[in-house]
């Protein structure tokens, strides 16, 4: 019997039966975009990984660089919080390094400004105006070194605040208040206030905690925590600290100022990173071969994941917390490798082969998807 209601249905059975479709459809992941640095040979890649296939490839590569003999050695990459500038620094120079400042889509060098020896780590405040660079004066005297901050839209030093000795892995908390580095050679953590550009605390994280330690007269054979980074929590309350020597992760309770709690790490822990939801840690073991990954709530490690190749160096999320991306090293001749880790399944899903010495890395954005 043909009634009203069909007339109406069967114009609209198409449209029903092609939502049904796309509704069962299983959701696809875009792809994300990862640049990553390699020391050794001046290159600094783009990565792709696409989740459908488990596959990553070299997008496009650039060189960088100013010595036309010798590796610049580029070290730390930051993309800015719009996406449109890339941050590198050049660890070598004539006779200091650079921090470079490059437009992400065309890899064309916008501007570059000198800054201390050996130029490592960095990151930019949330908004984007100020760099925080450690001079991680490898090469120099076991002295005290310092911390540049750089105005990113005129690149210029604006100050070079003293701090201790080889600083390591700056970063900043999410309310872009506070910059924290780690000192390898001192034992100490140092936090600066990002408003008056000045040291506002210091912490000895050493065996010898609590007690003054004198800088200037120690040794790296004093040093019992050898710190290499410090995170900041996500919600900015807590930091993490990589003990590379002492293979342990210390968390910080930053309203206190103390030492809440110590976890149990891998062989070198030398790099982290922290979900945006806060509930993961991860952590790049550089002697293990590894990466951890921990769950911030119990402290307890859900899984250590081998990489492909030896020295693993740094670590970065994806703003969706699925995916961990991790720079590989590698050893005399090899390539340095990208590797991608699941962080749901805890297994190492796919890698790229990249330039010799790959270390500084960070998320650009991601591509599709729906």
């Amino acid at each position: 019997m043909y009634t009203a209601r069909s007339r109406l249905v069967k114009p609209l059975m198409p449209f029903v039966l092609a939502t049904a479709a796309l509704a069962s459809r299983p959701a696809q992941l875009p792809d994300y975009l990862v640049w990553i640095a390699s020391e050794a040979t001046d290159r600094i890649a783009l990565v792709r990984f696409t989740p459908g296939t488990n596959t990553a490839r070299v997008e496009r590569e650039l060189t960088i660089g100013v010595l036309p003999t010798d590796p610049d050695g580029p070290h730390g990459v930051t993309v800015s919080p719009d996406g449109r500038f890339l941050y590198v620094t050049t660890a070598h120079g004539q006779p200091f390094g650079y921090l470079w400042k490059l437009d992400a889509e065309t890899g064309r060098t916008a501007a570059r400004v000198e800054l201390g020896n050996f130029p490592a780590t960095l990151q930019l405040t949330p908004d984007g105006a100020f760099a925080f660079v450690v001079n991680f004066n490898l090469h120099g005297d076991m002295v005290p070194s310092s911390v540049s901050v750089v105005a990113t839209e005129e690149m210029l030093e604006i100050a070079r605040i003293e701090t201790c000795t080889m600083p390591h892995g700056s970063r900043i908390n999410p309310q872009g208040t506070k910059q924290y580095s780690a000192c390898m050679m001192d034992d100490e953590v140092v936090e600066i206030d990002t408003r008056t550009f000045a040291v506002a605390r210091r912490m000895n994280v050493g065996s010898d905690q609590g007690h003054t330690a004198h800088r200037a007269s120690r040794t790296a054979h004093d040093v019992s925590c050898s710190p290499t980074w410090v995170q900041p929590s996500a919600d900015g309350t807590r930091a993490y600290v990589a003990c590379n020597k002492a293979n342990e992760i210390l968390e910080l309770d930053l309203e206190r100022w103390t030492v809440a709690r110590r976890i149990p790490a891998g062989d070198g822990v030398y790099n982290l990173a922290v979900t945006h939801d806060g509930r993961l840690l991860i952590a790049t073991n550089k002697r293990a071969q590894s990466v951890s990954v921990f769950d911030l709530s119990t402290g307890s490690e859900l899984g250590r994941i081998a990489t492909k190749r030896r020295v693993v160096h740094g670590v970065v999320v994806s703003p969706d917390d699925r995916y961990a991306f991790v720079s590989v090293e590698g050893v005399g001749s090899q390539p340095g490798t990208l590797e991608v880790i699941d962080l749901r399944r805890r297994t190492s899903v796919a890698a790229a082969e990249v330039g010799q010495m790959a270390g500084g890395i960070d998320f650009w954005k991601t591509e599709g998807g729906q």
